[in-house]
C-alpha cells in the first residue's frame, strides 16, 4: 500500500468522451472525473487519492454523501463514471479557500491532517492475526508508490525489471544470525516492529513452515555473511483474498511467492535480487519483463490475466517495477520502486483488501 498524501496539484483537463457535462482532470498519470468548467488546465486544485477516508463534513461539502465506498460510505475508491476510470477526487475544499494552491503545489504541502483525511487500513481476518511480541530486529517492508501518481520515479529507457503483483497478504520473515532467531510478521505489524508469536493456525506461520522459508533465510545469511536476512513473500489462495490463483488458503495448497529480499551486511541494510538469490530455493513472483523503462509498456503489463496459476484463472492485480541496479529515488525519498495497478482490479466487484 502506498503512503497517504493529500496535495495540491497542477491539472491538465481533458474532454470526457462519454459525457458532455463532465471532464477528466489529470494528476500525474491518474485521471479523475470532474464537472465541466470547474477546473482549467494549468490551475491547481487539491487531489485526494484512493484509499483516503474523509470526514463527514467534507463528504457533505463535496456532494458525495452516500456515494463513497466502505460501510460508512467515506472511503475514496476507483470507479467508472460514464465509462471512464476515475481515480481519486479533485476539488477545492472551503477549508483551503485562503491557501495559495499553486504555491502549495510547488512546495508539496500535505493537507491530509488539516482536512481530517486519514488512510484506510484494511481489516485483519483471524487467520492473519495473532498475539504479537516486540521484534526490534525485524526487517520491515516498505510502502510502494503508484507510478501513475509519481511518473518520474524512473527515467525513460532506464533498465528495469517488472514482476507480477499478487493479491494476497505480505509475509515478513527475518532471520537473525548468531541467535538463530526467526521473526514472522505481517506488513501492518511489521511497520510497528512487532512479530507474530508462532501459531500453527496462523496464515503466515503456515506458509513459513510449509515452504521452509526460515531454513532458506539461514543459508542465505551464511552465504552473504549477513547479520540479518529479510525474506518478503506473498501468501495467497482462496480464503486469503478474493483472487486465489488456484491455491487454497484453508488447506495445504496455500500459495506463497517471494517478491523481495533484504540483508544487513557490515551494518548496512541492502535490497537484493530475489530471483538471483532464491531461484530454485523458494517460489518466486513471476518476472514479466526486463528491459528499458517505458511507461506505456508498464501500464500494458499491469492489465490482463494472472500468470501464477499457469491457467489464467482471473484478472491480474498489477505489476511492481524495480531498477536492475538498486538505487535511491529523490521522488519517493527512498527506494526506486513503484507499482502499477490494473483498472479492472480496481473496479472489480466483491473484492477483498485484507492486510
Amino acid at each position: 500500500m502506498s503512503t497517504l498524501r493529500v496535495t495540491a496539484e497542477v491539472l491538465t483537463i481533458h474532454e470526457h468522451p462519454g459525457a458532455d457535462a463532465l471532464e477528466l482532470a489529470q494528476v500525474g498519470l491518474y485521471r479523475a472525473v470532474v464537472a465541466k468548467g470547474v477546473h482549467r488546465t494549468g490551475e491547481s486544485a487539491v487531489y485526494i487519492p484512493e484509499q483516503s477516508v474523509l470526514p463527514a463534513e467534507l463528504i457533505a461539502e463535496l456532494g458525495l454523501t452516500g456515494r463513497l465506498a466502505g460501510g460508512n460510505h467515506d472511503r475514496v475508491k476507483a470507479v467508472r463514471l460514464r465509462g471512464e476510470l476515475s481515480q481519486g477526487i479533485v476539488c477545492r475544499p472551503a477549508a483551503l479557500a485562503d491557501v495559495d494552491l499553486a504555491r502549495a503545489a510547488a512546495e508539496g504541502t500535505d493537507f491530509a491532517e488539516l482536512l481530517g483525511i486519514t488512510k484506510w487500513v484494511p481489516p485483519v481476518p483471524p487467520t492473519m492475526n495473532g498475539d504479537v511480541v516486540a521484534a526490534p530486529d525485524l526487517l520491515p517492508w516498505v510502502d510502494i508508490e503508484n507510478i501513475q501518481r509519481y511518473p518520474d520515479v524512473f527515467e525513460p529507457g532506464e533498465p528495469v525489471v517488472v514482476t507480477e503483483k499478487l493479491h494476497g497478504s505480505a509475509c515478513l520473515v527475518t532471520y537473525v544470525a548468531g541467535s538463530e532467531s526467526v521473526y514472522v510478521s505481517s506488513k501492518g505489524h511489521g511497520a510497528k516492529s512487532l512479530a507474530l508469536q508462532e501459531d500453527p493456525r496462523n496464515l503466515y506461520w503456515r506458509a513459513v513452515h510449509g515452504h521452509g522459508v526460515a531454513a532458506v533465510a539461514a543459508k542465505l545469511a551464511e552465504r552473504l555473511g549477513a547479520r540479518r536476512v529479510g525474506v518478503f513473500g506473498e501468501v495467497y489462495g482462496a480464503g486469503v483474498q478474493d483472487l486465489g490463483y488456484g491455491a487454497d488458503g484453508r488447506r495445504d495448497t496455500l500459495g506463497y511467492a517471494v517478491f523481495d529480499v533484504s540483508a544487513e551486511i557490515d551494518g548496512q541494510v541492502r535490497w537484493l535480487d530475489a530471483h538471483e538469490l532464491l531461484d530454485g530455493e523458494l517460489p518466486l513472483v513471476p518476472r514479466l519483463y526486463e528491459g528499458p523503462y517505458d511507461t506505456a509498456r508498464v501500464l500494458e503489463l499491469a492489465t490482463g490475466r494472472e500468470t501464477v496459476s499457469g491457467q489464467e484463472l482471473h484478472l491480474r492485480e498489477g505489476v511492481v517495477i524495480r531498477p536492475v541496479v538498486e538505487r535511491y529515488s529523490p521522488v519517493t525519498g527512498g527506494r526506486a520502486i513503484a507499482k502499477a495497478v490494473s483498472p479492472a482490479y480496481l473496479t472489480r466487484k466483491g473484492g477483498t483488501e485484507y492486510e
